[in-house]
C-alpha cells in the first residue's frame, strides 16, 4: 500500500481502489474471527500445530489493521479531501475492523479462557493497532467538511459514522478510559459541528442512555474504589488512590459532556426524559443522606460530589422548562422504591430551589399540575413534594440530616429533611406570583388531610409561612376557610386534627380586630362552633377576645351538663358532653385560670363523676372518651378537687385500668395520676385512693404496650418527685423488673448502643408497619390497633338509655351491626340505669368505710338506716316483678 497508493490521484482512491478492496478486506477479516472461534476451543500449550495456527491468524489481523491504517494515513496526508463521499468506503471499512477488534479483545477472558496466555502478546498488539486506526479514522473524518447544502447521502453518512461510533463505545467503556472519553469526544463533537444537518437523524434516545449508563459505570467504579481504600487504610500515592482519580475525572467528563448534549439537542430528548429522572434519583442514591450510600473518607467524597452534582445541577436547569420532563418527575404514579424514596424528594426540593429564578413559563409548568384532560396528567410540584416527603418514613425515622442554609456568616449546620423541605418551599412561596397561589393552596390542603402526621405538620408549617408572609385579609380568608371545615369534619380524624393545629397556630397571626370577628362568625355561646375553639391556646387571643370567649364557653359547658342530668343521662346525649368538656380544656389548661371558669369547671366536675360507671364506661366509646375529657380537666384543677371527686375518680380507674382495650383512658389516666403527686389526700379518703393509686401505678408500669410502659415511667416520676405520700410509691413497684425499669428510667441510664445495620433493619420493619397503617388510614379501613374503639361511632348518635343498650359479643363486632330494638312507649324505668349506678356507688363507699372501721363497733343509727335502705330495696323489687 505504501508503494501503490501514491500513484492513485484522489479521484481514483475511491473508485479505483477503496471501493473494491476494503469490501473483500472486511469479508477476509470476519472470515478470520470466525476461523478462530471454530478452533479456540482446541487451543492448548500440547497442541502446538493448532497454536501456530491461530497465531498465525491473529498475526494476519494485526497486519490487516496495519495495511488500513496506512490507507487512512495517506488519505490524511493528501490535500482537497473535504467530501466524505470522495472516500466513503474507509470509515464504513474501518469502523467494522474496530467494533469488531474491539470485540474480540474485551471477550477474550472468555474466549480464549485460561489459554489466554498463549496468544495474549498478539491481542495486545491487535489492541494498539485498532486504537492508532481509530486515531487516524478520527483525524480523517476532522478534515471532512459537509456544507449546509450536502447530500442526503453524505448526511447518511456521517449519522451512520456517529452510530456506528456509539456502539463502540459501549463495547470500549471497560477496556481503556482515554479511548473510551476520546471517543464520545468525538461523537458528541460531530454531532454539534453538523447540529443542523444530523439532529433529526440522530439516535438521541441511544446516545442519552449510553451517556447515563457511563456515568453510573464510572461512578460505581468510584465508589467501589473508594471503598476499598477506606477499608484497607491506603496512601493517596497508592494505586488505588491513583486509579480513584482517574475514574472522578471520567465522572466529570461524563455528567459535563451529558450537559453540553442535552443543551444542544434538548427539543428532541422527550423520549429520554424518564431516562435522565430515573439518572438523578440513581444518582442522589448513591451520596449522603441516603442511608443505602456507602460512607466514603470525607476527601473522596468531597471530590466525587464536585465532580458530578454540580453538574446534575447544571443539567438540572436545561431541563427546568422542558414539559415532558416535568411531566415525568410530576407524574402521578411514581414506582418510588425505598431506595429512590428519598432522591425523588430531593429532586423535587432542587426544583423547588430553582424555581424561584426561572422565566415565568417554567414556573407555571412546575407548580399548576395537568390543567386540560388532553394534558398528560401531572401534580403540581408543591403537591409531589408532599407527596414524596410522606413516602420518606425511614429517613425521617432515622434520622437524616441535610445541609442547612448558612445564616449571617455563621457556619453551615445539619438540619432535619422536614426543616430541609420547609425551608425551600418557603422560598419558592416567598417569590410565588399570584396566579400561582390556588395550586399551592389546593396542595396545602392535600397534604393536610392526608393521616400521616408530618406531612401535615410540614403543610401547616408551610401554611403559616404564607399566612404570615401575606396580607391580613389572606391570613382571616384562610382562617374561616379552615373553620368551615373543623365544623363540618367528623371528630376523631386524623383530618380533623390536622386542621384544628392548623387555626391554633394562625390565630396567632391574626390582628384582634380579625380575631374578634372570628368569634363572632363562629360565637361560642352557640353548641355546633365549640368544636371550632377547642383547640386554641388562650394567649393567641387579644384579652378581650380571649374573655368573651371563656365566658361562652363555661357558660355554654355547664348549660349542656345540666340539661345532660335533667335528661336522665342519656347515652345519646353524651357527644354533645364530650364537646363542650373538650373545649374546657382550653379554658383550664393556662397558668392562671381565671377564676369564675375554674368555679364553672368544679361544678361539673363534682356532677358527673358520680355518673361514670365503670361497667357503663367499658361498653361504651362515647362514655370512655367522657371519662378521659373529665381525667384531663381534674388534672389540671387537681389541687381545687374535693377529696370526694377524687375518690370517685380513682375508684373509677381502679375497674377500667386493668382492661387492656381501653388505651385511650389509660393514657388519660397517667395525666391524672401524675398531678395527684402535687396534692394531699385527706385521711378521710386515703384508705380509697392511696391504694388504688398504688395498684394503678403498678399495672401501667407493668403493661406491655411500649408506649403505655413510657408514659407510665414519665407519670409515676412527675407524681415521685413532688408526692408526700411515700407509701404509693414503694407499693406500686409491684416486681423486681418494675422497679428496675423505673430506677433506669429516673436515673437515665440507657441501654447499650444498638448497631447501625441493626438498628436500620429494625427501623425499616416499623416504617412498613406504619405504612401499612397510613395505606389503611387512606383507604378508610380502620387500623387494626383501633378496633376496640370502633363502637364510637355507631353509638353517636344512639338516643337509647343507658339501661337498653345490650353488650355485643366479639364475633358481632366484625358484621353488620344489628338493628336498633324500637322504642318503647313506657320510659319510667329508662332512667333506672342512672340512679342504680350512683347507689351502687355509694354503698360500695359504705363498704369500704366499713371494712376501714373493723374493730369498732358501728353507731346504732348506721345499723337502722342500713335497715331501712333494705326494706327499701326489697320494696322496689316487688315493685319490678309485679311490673314485669
Amino acid at each position: 500500500m505504501d508503494l501503490f497508493l501514491p500513484h492513485l490521484c484522489l479521484a481514483e482512491l475511491e473508485e479505483e481502489c477503496f471501493s473494491k478492496v476494503l469490501p473483500k478486506v472486511e469479508r477476509v477479516f470476519g472470515n478470520m474471527m470466525e476461523e478462530i472461534s471454530g478452533q479456540v476451543s482446541g487451543l492448548s500449550s500440547q497442541n502446538t500445530e493448532l497454536t501456530a495456527s491461530l497465531r498465525n491468524i491473529l498475526q494476519v489481523m494485526v497486519q490487516t489493521l496495519e495495511t488500513v491504517a496506512v490507507c487512512v494515513r495517506h488519505v490524511c496526508a493528501l490535500e482537497g479531501v473535504s467530501r466524505l463521499s470522495e472516500v466513503r468506503s474507509v470509515p464504513s471499512c474501518v469502523l467494522y475492523l474496530l467494533r469488531n477488534t474491539f470485540q474480540h479483545c474485551k471477550e477474550s477472558e472468555v474466549v480464549y479462557s485460561g489459554r489466554l496466555s498463549l496468544v495474549g502478546d498478539l491481542l495486545q498488539a491487535l489492541f494498539k493497532e485498532a486504537y492508532s486506526l481509530q486515531k487516524g479514522l478520527i483525524e480523517l473524518l476532522d478534515h471532512v467538511n459537509l456544507q449546509e447544502t450536502a447530500s442526503k447521502e453524505e448526511v447518511s453518512d456521517i449519522v451512520t459514522v456517529i452510530h456506528s461510533l456509539l456502539d463502540i463505545c459501549a463495547i470500549i467503556s471497560s477496556l481503556d478510559m482515554a479511548l473510551h472519553a476520546n471517543t464520545w469526544k468525538f461523537i458528541i463533537k460531530q454531532s454539534v459541528r453538523y447540529q443542523s444537518l444530523v439532529e433529526e437523524h440522530l439516535r438521541h434516545a441511544d446516545i442519552t442512555s449510553c451517556l447515563c449508563t457511563d456515568l453510573l459505570g464510572s461512578l460505581n467504579s468510584c465508589l467501589e474504589l473508594a471503598e476499598q481504600i477506606k477499608q484497607e487504610g491506603l496512601q493517596a500515592n497508592s494505586q488505588e488512590c491513583k486509579l480513584f482519580q482517574k475514574s472522578a475525572k471520567m465522572c466529570r467528563f461524563f455528567a459535563n459532556t451529558l450537559v453540553h448534549y442535552v443543551k444542544e439537542f434538548k427539543d428532541f430528548l422527550a423520549t429520554s426524559c424518564p431516562r435522565l429522572h430515573l439518572l438523578f434519583l440513581q444518582i442522589h442514591s448513591k451520596f449522603p443522606p441516603c442511608l443505602h450510600a456507602a460512607s466514603l473518607p470525607p476527601a473522596l467524597s468531597e471530590e466525587l460530589r464536585g465532580a458530578v452534582l454540580v453538574a446534575k445541577d447544571a443539567l438540572l436547569t436545561q431541563l427546568l422548562a422542558f414539559r415532558p420532563f416535568a411531566e415525568s418527575v410530576l407524574a402521578e404514579n411514581q414506582s418510588c422504591s425505598g431506595d429512590t424514596a428519598l432522591a425523588h424528594c430531593l429532586l423535587l426540593v432542587s426544583v423547588v430551589a430553582q424555581l424561584s429564578s426561572d422565566s415565568e413559563g417554567a414556573l407555571q409548568l412546575w407548580c399548576d399540575g395537568s390543567c386540560f384532560p388532553e394534558d398528560t396528567p401531572r401534580l403540581s410540584v408543591f403537591e409531589a413534594v408532599f407527596r414524596s416527603f410522606s413516602r420518606c418514613v425511614l429517613e425521617r425515622v432515622w434520622p437524616v440530616r441535610l445541609p442547612g442554609v448558612m445564616l449571617h456568616g455563621q457556619a453551615q449546620g445539619s438540619v432535619s429533611l422536614h426543616q430541609h423541605v420547609c425551608v425551600q418551599v418557603c422560598a419558592c412561596v416567598a417569590a410565588l406570583p399570584a396566579p400561582q397561589l390556588p395550586p399551592l393552596e389546593r396542595s396545602l390542603f392535600w397534604a393536610l388531610f392526608q393521616p400521616d402526621v408530618q406531612t401535615a405538620l410540614l403543610a401547616t408549617d408551610v401554611w403559616c409561612f404564607l399566612a404570615r408572609y401575606g396580607t391580613a385579609d389572606l391570613c382571616l380568608h384562610h382562617v374561616v376557610l379552615v373553620a368551615d371545615l373543623i365544623k363540618s369534619c367528623p371528630v376523631e380524624t386524623s383530618q380533623w386534627n390536622h386542621l384544628s393545629l392548623l387555626l391554633r397556630r394562625m390565630l396567632f397571626l391574626m390582628t384582634p380586630v380579625h380575631q374578634m370577628e372570628l368569634l363572632e362568625r363562629f360565637p361560642a355561646s352557640q353548641e355546633e362552633n365549640v368544636r371550632v375553639w377547642g383547640h386554641l391556646l388562650l394567649r393567641s387571643l387579644a384579652p378581650d377576645v380571649r374573655a368573651r370567649l371563656e365566658q361562652e364557653l363555661a357558660t355554654t359547658a355547664a348549660s349542656v351538663a345540666t340539661d345532660w342530668q335533667k335528661s336522665g343521662c342519656r347515652l345519646g346525649e353524651v357527644d354533645r358532653v364530650n364537646r363542650v368538656l373538650w373545649a374546657l380544656k382550653v379554658v383550664v389548661r393556662v397558668e392562671i385560670p381565671e377564676a369564675g371558669c375554674v368555679s364553672s369547671v368544679l361544678t361539673i366536675l363534682t356532677q358527673l363523676w358520680p355518673r361514670m360507671c365503670a361497667s357503663q364506661v367499658q361498653k361504651h366509646g362515647p362514655l370512655q372518651q367522657t371519662v378521659c375529657l373529665l381525667l384531663s380537666l381534674s388534672a389540671c384543677l387537681v389541687k381545687s378537687l374535693e377529696p370526694q371527686t377524687i375518690s370517685q375518680a380513682v375508684s373509677c380507674l381502679s375497674v377500667l385500668l386493668p382492661l387492656k382495650a381501653l388505651d385511650d383512658v389509660a393514657l388519660a389516666a397517667l395525666e391524672f395520676l401524675a398531678a395527684l403527686g402535687s396534692v394531699f389526700i385527706p385521711s378521710s379518703v386515703q384508705s380509697v385512693v392511696l391504694p388504688r393509686l398504688s395498684a394503678a401505678f403498678g399495672a401501667l408500669l407493668a403493661s406491655d404496650s411500649w408506649l403505655l410502659q413510657q408514659h407510665a415511667l414519665e407519670a409515676f416520676g412527675v407524681f415521685a418527685e413532688v408526692t408526700n405520700h411515700e407509701e404509693v410509691i414503694s407499693q406500686g413497684l409491684t416486681s423486681e423488673e418494675t422497679k428496675t425499669r423505673v430506677v433506669n428510667f429516673l436515673s437515665k441510664t440507657v441501654a447499650g448502643d444498638e448497631q447501625k445495620d441493626i438498628r436500620l433493619e429494625r427501623l425499616r420493619a416499623e416504617s412498613a408497619v406504619l405504612k401499612t397503617h397510613t395505606r389503611a388510614l387512606e383507604s378508610g379501613q380502620e387500623p387494626q390497633a383501633r378496633i376496640h374503639t370502633q363502637g364510637r361511632q355507631e353509638e353517636q348518635q344512639d338516643p337509647t338509655p343507658t339501661a337498653e343498650r345490650r353488650e355485643e359479643s366479639p364475633e358481632d363486632a366484625t358484621v353488620e351491626p344489628c338493628a336498633k330494638r324500637a322504642r318503647q312507649e313506657c320510659v319510667r324505668w329508662e332512667e333506672c340505669e342512672v340512679h342504680l349506678q350512683t347507689a351502687e356507688g355509694a354503698l360500695r363507699a359504705l363498704q369500704t368505710l366499713g371494712g376501714a372501721t373493723a374493730p369498732h363497733s358501728p353507731p346504732q343509727w348506721v345499723l337502722t338506716r342500713l335497715q331501712d335502705l333494705q326494706t327499701l330495696i326489697t320494696h322496689i323489687s316487688k315493685q319490678a316483678e309485679d311490673g314485669s
